[in-house]
C-alpha cells in the first residue's frame, strides 16, 4: 500500500502541473470504490483545481468554482490505485477507472487494479471531514510533539506507529525500516522507551520518510509516481521483506514476526526484544495427615 514516501512523491508530481487547471469532464468505467459516484460526476466539472496537497496517506484536491466557494476531491490510493497525468491519445493502461478531462487538453487518469482505493466529494471542503480524526503527520511533525504523542503508551511501539489515529502517514515499510534504524525492537511497549529512545525514533522517522522521497518511494508492488515511473527506495531496504538475509551493521539473519497484525522484519540482535517477566510458579504445600 503507499505509504506517505509515495502519496507525497505523487503529490509533487502533481502540484507541479494541476493547480489552476479546470476540470472540464469526467468519465467512469468502474465505481464501487466511489463514495456517491453522482456526486463526483455532478460536482466536479467546472471546478478548478485550487491546490494538492498531501494528508497523511489521503491526497486532497482543493477545489474552487466561479463563487469562490470551496469544495474538496478526496483519493485514498489503496493497495494498488496510480494518479497519471497524459495526453488523452494517450494508451489506456488496464484497470483505469477515472478519467478527468483538463482545460489544457491533457487528463488526469486514475488506475487501480484491485480496487481498494477510496474518491469521495467533499462539498464542505475537508473541515469536519473523516480527515480531521487523523493524528501528527509523521513528516511535518517536531520533536517534541512525537515524544508526548508516544510517551507512556501502554501499546508496542509498531502498533502506536501504524495508527493513524496517533502518527498519520506511516506504514509497514517505514515502521520497521525507523525502528531498524533506531535499533528498537518493534514489540516492545512504548511505555518502556525512555525520552533519548523516542528522540533517536523520530530521527530515524524523519531520516527514512526523506531519503524515500528523495528516492520517489518504494515501488515493490503497483506503486508508480505522476509520470507513470518506479520509486527507488526498495533498493536501500534494511529490514523490510529480507528475512533470513544478513543485518547491514552486524551480518544476523533478519527474521520475521508478527506486531500487531502485521508482518514485522528486524535484526534480533540490533533490535532486542523485550524481556518477559517469568511466572512465578505456584508453591506446593504438603498435605496435613
Amino acid at each position: 500500500m503507499p505509504e506517505l514516501p509515495e502519496v507525497e512523491t505523487v503529490v509533487r508530481g502533481l502540484k507541479a502541473v494541476l493547480p489552476g487547471k479546470r476540470i472540464t469532464e469526467i468519465r467512469f468505467n468502474k465505481t464501487d470504490f466511489i463514495d456517491n459516484p453522482a456526486d463526483v460526476a455532478e460536482n466536479l466539472p467546472g471546478k478548478r483545481i485550487a491546490a494538492v496537497r498531501r494528508h497523511g496517506k489521503f491526497i486532497v484536491f482543493d477545489l474552487i468554482d466561479g463563487a469562490s466557494r470551496s469544495t474538496a476531491l478526496l483519493i485514498h490510493l489503496g493497495m494498488t490505485g496510480q494518479l497519471i497525468t497524459t495526453p488523452p491519445e494517450a494508451p489506456i493502461s488496464p484497470h483505469t477507472h477515472i478519467f478527468f478531462s483538463l482545460d489544457n487538453g491533457r487528463e488526469l487518469r486514475y488506475t487501480d487494479i484491485r480496487r481498494f482505493g477510496r474518491v469521495q466529494f467533499l462539498p464542505g471542503g475537508v473541515d469536519g471531514s473523516p480527515l480531521a480524526e487523523l493524528g501528527l503527520d509523521a513528516l511535518e511533525t517536531n520533536e517534541k510533539e512525537f515524544i508526548e504523542r508516544l510517551r507512556g503508551r501502554k501499546a508496542r511501539i509498531k502498533a502506536l506507529l501504524l495508527d493513524q489515529r496517533v502518527l498519520r502517514g506511516m506504514g509497514n515499510i517505514y515502521t520497521d525500516e525507523s525502528l531498524w534504524h533506531a535499533r528498537i525492537h518493534p514489540a516492545r511497549i512504548a511505555a518502556s522507551l525512555r525520552d533519548d529512545e523516542l528522540g533517536t525514533l523520530y530521527k530515524a522517522v524523519q531520516k527514512v520518510l526523506k531519503e524515500a522521497i528523495r528516492l520517489k518511494g518504494s515501488s515493490v508492488s503497483d506503486y508508480v509516481d505522476s509520470d507513470g515511473n518506479r520509486g527507488e527506495f526498495q533498493l536501500h531496504h534494511r529490514v523490510y521483506m529480507r528475512k533470513g538475509e544478513k543485518c547491514f551493521r552486524c551480518r544476523t539473519p533478519i527474521q520475521r514476526m508478527i506486531v500487531a497484525g502485521r508482518s514485522s522484519y528486524f535484526c534480533p540482535h540490533c533490535q532486542r526484544a523485550p524481556r518477559t517477566r517469568a511466572k512465578k510458579r505456584p508453591v506446593e504445600r504438603s498435605k496435613r495427615l
